[in-house]
């Protein structure tokens, strides 16, 4: 799986981040980083609010955010919601090792996609 569209060129793929990042600074009137960003969408994954949640909870959220991003690869799927909401994600394939660099891009390139899906790109 391409981190980029198909006829996107990095300029392109970091002009629409650039874009995004811009519209995240609007919205919330600071600039987030990627932690802040797989917080919110762990708790939009979740849909219970916005907590408050424990530290432990944050990182489980920050983990939802991530399996639930990397399913737009096929990488992981859905398996279950707990009796308390939370939902529980299954390793379809193994992510394909990659440099922190390179981590990094297939993490911002799903959260496009995510806020493109979601309707808010």
């Amino acid at each position: 799986m391409s981190t980029m569209h198909p006829d996107e060129t990095e300029t392109e793929f970091e002009q629409r981040w650039w874009e995004f990042m811009n519209q995240m600074r609007e919205r919330f009137g600071k600039k987030p980083d990627l932690n802040a960003l797989l917080l919110l969408i762990g708790v939009q994954e979740l849909g219970q609010g916005a907590g408050p949640f424990t530290k432990e909870q944050k990182q489980d959220l920050m983990h939802i955010a991530t399996c639930r991003l990397f399913s737009l690869s096929g990488y992981y799927e859905l398996e279950q919601v707990d009796e308390e909401g939370w939902p529980h994600f299954r390793l379809l394939k193994p992510v394909p090792f990659a440099s922190l660099k390179e981590q990094e891009r297939m993490l911002k390139w799903h959260i496009l996609e995510y806020f493109a899906e979601m309707g808010d790109e």
